[in-house]
C-alpha cells in the first residue's frame, strides 16, 4: 500500500478554529511561479497541468526504481502581493504573485526530477500535446521554520476573516512577527468538493521577537 506522508507528517496536521504553532522541516517540491487571478490567469491552469504529471511519474519511478510508493501530495501555494491586503482582506486577485507547488519525498533526486521530466514531454509528444509551462518547473527545497497554522473549512474566498485573526490577534498576541510567504495546502480536489466544505491549512512562518 502506498504510505500518504498526510498522515504521518505534523506539517499536514491542523484543526479548525485553532492556530497551532510549529516546527517544519525543510522538505522538497515540485516549484512554478506565477502572477494573476487563480480563476481566470492561463498560467495558473497550465502551471497546475505542469506539476501533477511531474509528481505522477516521479511516484511510479520511485516505485519501479526504488520500491518506494509514496501518494501524491496535495498542491500547495505560497501567496503574496505588493501590499498584502490585496490578498487578505481586499481579494484582488489580478495583484496576486503565487508559487505552486507539490511536496515530494526526499529520495527523490535531481537526476530523478530531470528524467521524469524529459519522460513527460516525450508522453506528451506522442499525443502531439505541448504543456506550455513543464520547462519552468523547478525542484526546490523550502525550509520555513517556526509557522502558525490553522485549518480553514470553506470557500478559499472566505479566508479573510481567518487570516485576519492570525495576523493581527494571533501573531502579535503570542510575541511574533510574520517572516514567509502565506502558504496554503489544498487537502481537498476543487473540482469534486463544495466550494463550502473545501479544506485548507493555512500557514504562515514566523519568528519570536524575544
Amino acid at each position: 500500500m502506498a504510505i500518504d506522508l498526510k498522515k504521518t507528517l505534523d506539517a499536514y496536521r491542523a484543526k479548525k478554529g485553532e492556530f497551532r504553532l510549529i516546527e517544519v522541516p525543510a522538505m522538497q517540491y515540485l516549484t512554478i511561479d506565477g502572477a494573476g487571478d487563480p480563476n481566470t490567469a492561463p498560467a495558473y491552469a497550465d502551471a497546475v497541468a505542469a506539476l501533477f504529471p511531474i509528481a505522477y511519474t516521479l511516484k511510479f519511478a520511485s516505485r519501479t526504481q526504488l520500491g518506494v510508493d509514496t501518494v501524491v501530495m496535495p498542491l500547495e501555494g505560497l501567496w503574496h502581493a505588493p501590499d498584502m491586503q490585496a490578498f487578505t482582506t481586499r481579494r484582488e486577485k489580478s495583484a496576486w504573485l503565487w508559487t505552486l507547488m507539490i511536496m515530494v519525498p526526499e529520495h527523490v533526486t535531481h537526476e530523478m526530477f530531470v528524467a521524469a521530466v524529459d519522460a513527460v514531454e516525450v508522453k506528451l509528444a506522442a499525443k502531439k500535446q505541448v504543456s506550455p509551462a513543464l520547462r519552468s518547473v523547478r525542484l526546490e527545497t523550502l525550509d520555513e521554520g517556526l509557522s502558525v497554522q490553522t485549518l480553514h473549512v470553506g470557500s478559499y474566498d472566505d479566508e479573510a476573516p481567518v487570516l485576519d485573526e492570525l495576523h493581527h490577534r494571533f501573531i502579535p498576541e503570542n510575541g511574533l512577527r510574520m517572516t514567509g510567504r502565506h502558504h496554503e495546502i489544498y487537502l481537498s480536489d476543487v473540482r469534486r468538493v463544495a466550494p463550502a466544505k473545501l479544506r485548507t491549512i493555512l500557514r504562515q512562518p514566523v519568528e519570536r521577537l524575544t
